[in-house]
């Protein structure tokens, strides 16, 4: 029997870069994925600076050459026949710094990750389906996999690590109280040989009903993402292709116009499920969720692989100070510290999605449609207006008292727009629906985050 220090169930994003890290720690590692094939996925395309930074800390930048990566250095954002970019900036001292994001195609991200962690020589990465953890009265001690021979095989270590994804099969072992919610339906087409108007930029157009994306994935390509909401794409007869020629595409910017209806003629387009659950405490001992299967947020903001890799960056600083993972009652802080430690940048980039997603989607609340407006032009702004949320969108930033004063910032500024326009008592109805809805829509967020606003947990006082 080989008894290993860590087993990583999936090797994605976080369960490749996780495997790696502990093998260049010394820990003896097994990685178990599904399928060891370059995957082909419409998410996960864009690392925002946050993600690429951390990407560095872990020494994984290399995952990112080779694979005709695209530098991005900000976001174009469009509403109504109007533009603005916004370019990402991180303070440093009394300067804002420039920084840079990457985009590329997901498969070949992932490819290179694994090539990564199978360099290693104490990280075995094997193609396997894990059919269930080896449970022994709530202490997993490793799982129960088959490798398509016709025969289960066991495989014991101390720690066991459940990195497979938003389709998770073993959420629901590991912790039984996780529940998500589907947001709304991403349709992924791929547009080719497209001038973007903001070169090297993401693109948000603002489209009724929901929200569009458009960013470069290599030297040709341009991935687009068409947000469908989920009373939308569940209603009788839905057609998605008429949905995209007939509704969307006449409200695009021109220049995106004719690259898009002719992708979507094509037919090439793959689709998948936009899903929230926050982070919540594991009940079992010798198991964590780790990645997707742990935590997610709509991927509006492309805050997903930010997070992952952030959360790696932290399992493995305290395991560096673990000499022994038998050690039940220290590794099982490794959960109490991870949620303390994570969650001042999580937790920001969770409730942001959420909650622009929330307000991009108001197209029939009057209230929120005068935020929504009111919104575009915030951002429009010089200085902090700008610079402090594309910061908190890329990562760079995570502050969430800072993002609950932007958030309510634009609220105040929606009512004073409101205010100069109609300076009477339904002006006055109308400023306070605003704030009851905007209330309404962040309150159940910063809940379902669990943000205190307390200081983080030394790893000294868990031992």
């Amino acid at each position: 029997m080989i008894e290993y220090d860590v087993i990583v169930v999936g090797a994605g994003v976080a369960g490749a870069s996780l495997a790696t890290v502990l093998g260049r720690d010394g820990r003896k590692v097994l990685c178990i994925e599904r399928s060891l094939k370059e995957p082909e996925r419409i998410v996960g395309e864009l690392l925002q600076p946050g993600g690429y930074d951390a990407l560095k800390q872990l020494g994984l930048e290399k995952a990112v050459e080779g694979i005709d990566a695209q530098n991005v250095y900000g976001y174009g954002i469009f509403m109504d026949g109007k533009s603005l970019e916004i370019n990402y900036c991180e303070d440093v001292g009394e300067d804002k710094v420039p920084s840079t994001g990457r985009s590329f195609h997901n498969g070949r991200f992932l490819r290179r990750l694994r090539e990564l962690a199978a360099e290693e020589e104490s990280v075995t990465l094997i193609e396997g389906n894990v059919k269930y953890l080896n449970d022994d009265d709530g202490h997993v001690k490793g799982v129960t996999y088959s490798d398509g021979s016709g025969a289960d095989t066991e495989a014991f270590a101390k720690l066991t690590v459940a990195c497979d994804g938003c389709f998770s099969r073993l959420r629901r072992m590991v912790n039984p109280a996780a529940e998500y919610e589907v947001m709304s339906q991403f349709y992924g087409l791929i547009l080719r040989d497209l001038s973007l108007p903001f070169p090297e930029h993401g693109h948000v157009v603002l489209l009724d009903p929901a929200p569009s994306l458009f960013y470069p994935i290599s030297s040709s390509e341009v991935r687009c993402l068409v947000d469908v909401p989920a009373e939308v794409s569940r209603a009788p007869n839905f057609d998605v292709k008429k949905h995209m020629i007939e509704k969307l595409a006449p409200q695009l910017p021109e220049e995106l116009t004719a690259s898009f209806v002719a992708a979507v003629e094509r037919g090439d387009m793959k689709s998948m499920p936009n899903r929230a659950m926050p982070a919540i405490p594991v009940g079992l001992t010798g198991a964590i969720l780790l990645g997707d299967s742990f935590n997610m947020r709509h991927p509006l903001t492309g805050g997903g692989m930010t997070v992952a890799l952030s959360d790696v960056n932290h399992f493995r600083n305290f395991l560096r100070t673990v000499d022994d993972l038998s050690d039940v009652e220290l590794v099982s802080s490794l959960q109490a510290y991870l949620l303390a430690e994570r969650q001042s940048l999580s937790s920001t980039i969770n409730i942001l999605a959420n909650a622009l997603y929330s307000l991009f989607c108001a197209n029939d609340d009057p209230a929120l449609k005068d935020m929504k407006i009111a919104c575009f032009d915030y951002l429009s702004k010089p200085g902090r207006w700008s610079s402090d949320p594309i910061s908190m969108l890329g990562g760079l930033t995570g502050r969430p008292y800072l993002l609950l004063a932007h958030f309510f910032g634009v609220a105040v500024y929606a009512c004073g727009r409101i205010l100069v326009d109609s300076p009477s008592p339904n002006g006055v109805s109308r400023c306070w629906r605003l704030f009851c809805n905007a209330f309404n829509i962040v309150k159940p967020l910063i809940d379902a985050e669990g943000v205190t606003f307390v200081s983080k947990i030394p790893i000294t006082q868990l031992r």
